[in-house]
């Protein structure tokens, strides 16, 4: 609610000093005083126009009396503000009319409509090489990227969720070198295995690695693979279609688990064999943005030069700016260029498309493949965006910067700020905590014991699969709930188990901003005290508590508002009194009312982190409101029909803030 009140005074702040001052200014500052006493907003401009003006007239100009002279004029324009007054050297502090603002809060749904992209936004996340089960770092890539997309949409922003799947990369490849060269498999054995196979296929991987150590020769094995693969030739590649086909089925469902879901799932071997790439080569060359290097350490690849081009011999990001290898196969890189191309409609094609899954509610994921389908649905238009964001980890930042240059260097000029507004969503990678690595029964040396976190390799089989982590968690939250609710049926424990083994895990992984090297740790996670999901939740609950008590004792008030706005006069002195109380009130009011900039500061610098601090700031907060305040034993109507509304509101924003950060809250716990 105070998003567009801020605009309106920033716009009026702004009008206001290039009439009475003649200065232009690009911005304005108006922001959130410390406590309720200095006002709801306040603009310290005053400063800002006596420093230009000095600048243009070589005379000082006090701000003190630019800021009152702004103040008078601000009280003709902005009617929502009770009070503007000037205060201390220059500050204008701005107060709101506190009953009718609540009022309008009552009726208010939580959230903003201001859309910053012109259209649609492709927001690509997830993408978990298709070669074994997923582990928890994939799980903050998958949590951020659906805390991103959620939070776009819920100001406003039109996104189509995509996760990519790299079914000719090496990693598909080393798992059909196990199959075949390790344990002799033909692809109808491989399909006749039982059980989880992602969990099957992350012990061969490992094996894998193991096995190339031992005889570094053995990479050739990956070498021709990865050929058969890239050229969809053989039972080779048949079998890395099929492993690649049930992980991604794999990772779905252990993505469903936490509430994540995808729209389209655009394959890299369509990218190839449908000529994407192909056709972004030619044209790469053609706008001179790649070059053949005929000499040197890369002979024999195109390669896009780097603005200050490193001359050591071991540059650590050679591999990135090498789009063909020597050996004529295409990087990473070059099919991501292709990729992003789509996604702005720059290059004239698209994939075939088959439903590759449907969820209980009907909701459809699609898989962007080369082959013609043979159901009769009909896809939804995917690709064609106004914008795309990629969450991928901080490691990749470099590579990242390449493919942008080379979307760039082929996007019209009609859509060059498309480009622009497209951005590389990075995030630090996820360790353990020694503590967490016991939990989990690796075994430790002592000086491992002393480290802050361990680190995880997927190729030595080092790190927690996504799927255990939710299972413990899952078991430690169901001891807890059948110990407080154990005539609940088991059910029920279990479904309220699940909600709190999610809550923990996203809001861990996305209370720290995205740039953080982070730990993982199950008790720090579980804590019911504390920055954790897990004590955001109980706020919740005792709003389920309060009322159900009320109902219980016939006390039960549907419609706070309407009370309220009969009764106010009371209404404004329980605000207006410059008492204790009031001022705890509104301090509470005051945090609610900034869900709105909350979630347009988080959009604009694309930081779910920003939402989950304001939650738990909110829930801090509600906590001192309700162990100060027992609703129910309140004998006057009117004054319990006030606090309650303030509990309506706090829950309004709170329940808002945490389906950004995709957690749902029991009614019991």
């Amino acid at each position: 609610m105070l998003h567009p009140l801020r605009e309106t005074v920033r716009q009026a702040v702004k009008t206001l000093v290039e009439r009475q001052f003649g200065i232009v200014l690009p911005d304005v500052a108006v922001e959130f005083p410390p406590n309720a006493t200095l006002g709801d907003l306040a603009t310290p401009v005053a400063f800002e126009v006596a420093k230009r003006r000095k600048a243009i007239t070589g005379e000082k100009h006090a701000p003190r009396d630019i800021a009152q002279a702004l103040a008078d004029g601000l009280r003709t324009v902005l009617p929502d503000f009770e009070r503007i007054e000037v205060a201390g050297a220059g500050y204008i502090n701005l107060f709101l009319n506190r009953a009718e603002t609540l009022l309008r809060a009552l009726n208010a749904p939580p959230g903003v409509h201001a859309p910053r992209f012109r259209g649609k936004v492709i927001v690509e996340h997830t993408s978990v090489n298709p070669n074994k089960a997923a582990h928890i770092g994939h799980l903050r890539n998958a949590v951020l990227g659906d805390a991103l997309v959620r939070l776009l949409r819920a100001t406003g922003e039109t996104v189509e969720v995509h996760n990519y799947i790299d079914d000719t990369g090496v990693q598909v490849a080393d798992v059909v070198v196990g199959f075949v060269h390790i344990e002799g498999r033909s692809l109808g054995e491989v399909a006749a295995i039982d059980g989880k196979f992602d969990d099957y296929c992350w012990d061969l991987y490992a094996r894998v690695g193991a096995w190339y150590a031992e005889d570094e020769s053995r990479m050739r094995w990956r070498a021709g693979t990865l050929h058969a693969i890239e050229r969809h030739e053989g039972e080779l590649a048949a079998l890395g279609a099929h492993i690649a086909t049930r992980i991604v089925h794999c990772h779905l469902a252990t993505m469903e688990r936490l509430g994540i879901r995808y729209d389209v799932l655009p394959c890299e071997s369509a990218i190839l064999r449908l000529d994407f790439w192909a056709e972004a080569f030619e044209r790469l060359k053609a706008a001179g943005a790649i070059v053949y290097e005929a000499e040197g350490r890369r002979a024999g690849c195109w390669v896009m030069r780097a603005e200050q081009e490193a001359t050591t011999a071991d540059d650590e990001h050679d591999a990135d700016k090498i789009l063909v290898r020597s050996n004529g196969t295409v990087n990473y890189t070059g099919k991501d260029i292709a990729y992003h191309l789509w996604k702005l409609g720059i290059l004239e094609r698209d994939f075939h498309y088959r439903a590759f899954h449907r969820y209980a509610d009907g909701h459809t994921v699609w898989m962007g493949t080369a082959a013609e389908a043979d159901d009769a649905s009909a896809p939804p238009t995917f690709g064609r965006g106004a914008a795309y964001l990629n969450v991928i980890d901080v490691g990749q930042s470099y590579a990242q910067e390449f493919v942008r240059r080379g979307v760039m260097s082929l996007a019209p000029d009609a859509l060059r700020d498309a480009v622009a507004a497209s951005a590389h969503v990075a995030y630090e990678k996820v360790a353990l905590t020694p503590a967490s690595c016991l939990e989990l029964g690796f075994v430790l040396s002592e000086a491992d014991r002393q480290r802050p976190f361990i680190s995880m390799s997927g190729r030595k089989g080092l790190g927690v699969k996504a799927d255990d982590l939710l299972d413990r968690l899952e078991s430690k939250a169901l001891a807890h709930v059948q110990a407080h609710q154990p005539t609940l049926p088991e059910a029920e424990q279990r479904a309220i188990a699940h909600k709190i083994a999610v809550a923990a895990v996203r809001y861990f992984l996305l209370k720290f901003a995205r740039t953080t090297l982070i730990a993982f740790d199950f008790a720090d996670a579980m804590a019911e005290q504390g920055e954790t999901g897990v004590y955001l939740l109980y706020s919740l609950v005792r709003v389920a508590g309060i009322r159900r008590k009320l109902r219980e004792a016939g006390l039960d008030c549907p419609n706070p508002a309407a009370v309220l706005a009969g009764n106010h006069t009371q209404l404004e002195a329980w605000l207006r009194d410059e008492g204790k109380t009031a001022n705890e009130f509104w301090t509470l009011i005051g945090l609610v009312l900034r869900y709105d900039t909350v979630l347009v500061e988080a959009s604009e610098t694309l930081e779910p982190s920003v939402v989950a601090k304001y939650a738990f700031q909110l829930a801090q907060a509600f906590s001192g409101f309700y162990n100060r305040h027992n609703i129910r034993h309140e004998p006057d109507d009117v004054r319990r029909a006030f606090l309650l509304a303030l509990v309506s509101l706090v829950e309004s924003r709170l329940r808002a803030a945490l389906d950004v950060l995709g957690i749902d809250a029991p009614e019991r716990m």
